[in-house]
């Protein structure tokens, strides 16, 4: 089978799962919503900023965002699910394979979220704070703060997806260990613009706060191949 054919047919079968996915997203974020004062609360007090609006509407959105935002980390199981099933019909997955790729997809993300929650994005947040002054007072919107939370954290879950990705492309031929051994200089090109991308602020910084662990997982996606005797 083609390359496209298999894009065309995996895009065909995810299709099926999507617009559930897509009910399932607007469920929970209306359920998050419900309870999204309370949860922002814990957010602020989580990072001791003191935030500020400039519309009208911008606690709304902000709280949509936040409850948005909670809803995809939550459903990730049922996302993962969705996409290595998908993935199984053009490239030939078992059922045992699938329940792998799922669980380790799922504790790879969260642990990413985790970390950047427990310790880039409040190291992030500082270290910008700190340039402020007597003279230079710093007023947080509050929805760009939950954009800047919202986007880091989840980025960074799906960042450090990137090992089991290698697996899956090496185990299916797409592409080999040993092109991704080769490559290192090309892929740190290619992190620098995926965390220039990601990062809700272009400056070096927290770029670099996402580049870095990326180029390690990517690493770590080698190591894994040569363990697991993966050409």
């Amino acid at each position: 089978m083609q390359p496209y054919e298999k894009l065309i047919q995996f895009t065909h079968t995810f299709r099926k799962s999507a617009l559930y996915l897509l009910a399932g997203v607007f469920i929970t974020t209306f359920c998050f919503y419900l309870y999204s004062k309370p949860l922002f609360e814990i957010l602020q007090n989580k990072l001791q900023q003191d935030l500020v609006f400039f519309t009208l509407a911008g606690p709304f959105l902000a709280h949509l965002k936040l409850s948005l935002g909670l809803s995809l980390f939550t459903l990730v199981p049922w996302f993962s699910i969705c996409l290595w099933k998908s993935l199984a019909v053009p490239f030939s997955l078992s059922k045992k394979s699938i329940i792998w790729f799922s669980l380790f997809s799922c504790l790879l993300f969260y642990s990413g979220a985790l970390f950047c929650f427990q310790i880039t994005l409040p190291y992030g947040i500082n270290f910008l704070l700190g340039f402020s002054s007597e003279q230079l007072q710093p007023i947080i919107s509050i929805n760009k703060f939950i954009t800047f939370v919202a986007v880091f954290v989840l980025a960074f879950g799906v960042i450090f997806e990137l090992p089991i990705f290698m697996v899956f492309a090496a185990k299916t031929g797409i592409i080999s260990r040993h092109t991704f051994a080769k490559n290192r200089r090309y892929a740190i090109l290619a992190i620098s613009v995926i965390a220039a991308l990601l990062t809700p602020t272009p400056d070096v910084v927290n770029m670099m706060l996402m580049g870095v662990p990326l180029y390690a997982l990517y690493e770590i996606g080698i190591f894994i191949l040569v363990v697991l005797r993966i050409k």
